[in-house]
C-alpha cells in the first residue's frame, strides 16, 4: 500500500496541518508528498524533514501557482496510478480538487475523516458533528480528505529525497489576483490554544480585547459566525460548521453562547474555558472552567496576572 498526499503551503512556507495529514496517513503506507505551485524549493526542504515521509515530489511551474483544480486534477489522474490511497487537506484546495479527481476515475471520495481504523474504515462527522460516520470502503483505489486538526503532527527529523514531476500545468482560468487577511497570530486550524470571541465582545474595536489576550498566550483567534456577520471579526476567524474546524489543546471561548452552528466546530477540543455573565448558556454548561463575570473586566485582570506570574508561551 502507498500514499500521495498533496501539501498545503502558503506564501512559500508550509502549513503546520501537513506534518498532521502525513502522520494521518502514514498508518496507511509509504507516503509521498507532492508539492505544487511556483518557487516552493524551500517548502519542498521543509516537506522532506517531516519524519514518515519516503519521497516529496514537486512539480514546479506558473501554472501551479493559484493551485487551479484542473490543472492539478490533471497531474493527480496520471500520478493515481501508482498509489492506493490519494489524499489531502479538507482545505478549501482538497475539497475543490478531490470530486473532480473522483469523477474521473469514477470513485467515491471519502471526506473530512477524523480518523483511520484500518486500511478500509473511515471516520467522519455528520449532521453538523453531533454524529460521528463510519464508512467502510471496498474500492481499489481511496481518495481522502482529512481534518488535519484531528490528528497529532509528525516530528521532523527526516531527510527524504526531493525529486521532479516533469508535467506542464494547463488550465482555462488564471489567478488574477489574491487577497488575505494580514495577521502574526498563529493558524486557527492547527494551533494549540484558541481564543473565540462572539457577538458579546460588541464591536470590531472590542475584539481587540481579544487579539491582546491571543498574543499574550501565542494562541490563536477564532470568532463565532455571530461576530463575523456583525463586522467584528473576519470571515476567516469563523469557527464553526460553515467556517474551520478547530481542534486546540486549549480554547478560552469569551462571551459565546455556544449555538449549535459554533459547537459543531469545536468538537475536537481537549479542553474549554468559558468567560461568560450566563451560566446556563450551553457553552458554559459544557467547559471544563467557567469564569462568570464581564469580558470586559475578566479578560484584563486575566491578562495582568498572566503578566505578573511572568507566564509566556
Amino acid at each position: 500500500m502507498s500514499v500521495l498526499l498533496l501539501a498545503d503551503h502558503d506564501l512559500g512556507l508550509l502549513s503546520p496541518s501537513t506534518a498532521r495529514l502525513v502522520n494521518a496517513v502514514s498508518q496507511l503506507g509509504p507516503v509521498d508528498l507532492l508539492v505544487l505551485g511556483e518557487g516552493i524549493d524551500q517548502v519542498a526542504t521543509e516537506a522532506s524533514k517531516i519524519s514518515g515521509v519516503s519521497r516529496v515530489l514537486v512539480g514546479q511551474g506558473a501554472g501551479y501557482g493559484g493551485m487551479l483544480p484542473d490543472a492539478v486534477v490533471s497531474l493527480l489522474e496520471t500520478l493515481t496510478v501508482r498509489y492506493q490511497y490519494v489524499a489531502a487537506g479538507a482545505t478549501a484546495v482538497g475539497r475543490d480538487v478531490m470530486p473532480r479527481l473522483a469523477a474521473k476515475l469514477d470513485l467515491m471520495p471519502i471526506t473530512d475523516v477524523v480518523a483511520i481504523l484500518d486500511p478500509s474504515r473511515f471516520e467522519r462527522p455528520i449532521y453538523a458533528g453531533n454524529a460521528v460516520q463510519t464508512v467502510t470502503s471496498n474500492q481499489a483505489k481511496h481518495l481522502l480528505t482529512l481534518r488535519a486538526s484531528a490528528f497529532r503532527a509528525a516530528p521532523l527529523g527526516n531527510d527524504a529525497p526531493i525529486e521532479p514531476v516533469e508535467s506542464a500545468a494547463t488550465s482555462a482560468a488564471r489567478v488574477i489576483a489574491g487577497h488575505r487577511t494580514e495577521s502574526d497570530t498563529p493558524d486557527l486550524a492547527t494551533a494549540q490554544i484558541v481564543v473565540g470571541g462572539g457577538v458579546s465582545v460588541g464591536s470590531a474595536e472590542g475584539f481587540q480585547l481579544i487579539q491582546q489576550l491571543a498574543q499574550r498566550l501565542n494562541a490563536a483567534v477564532g470568532a463565532t459566525r455571530a461576530a463575523v456577520d456583525a463586522g467584528y471579526a473576519p470571515n476567516d476567524w469563523q469557527v464553526g460548521q460553515t467556517g474551520k474546524i478547530i481542534a486546540p489543546d486549549l480554547y478560552i471561548a469569551v462571551g459565546i453562547s455556544g449555538a449549535l452552528q459554533h459547537l459543531a466546530g469545536i468538537q475536537g477540543v481537549k479542553k474549554i474555558i468559558a468567560i461568560n455573565t450566563d451560566a446556563e448558556a450551553p457553552l458554559s454548561k459544557m467547559a471544563d472552567v467557567v469564569l462568570l463575570g464581564d469580558l470586559f473586566k475578566t479578560i484584563p485582570e486575566l491578562i495582568a496576572e498572566l503578566d505578573r506570574l511572568g507566564v509566556k508561551r
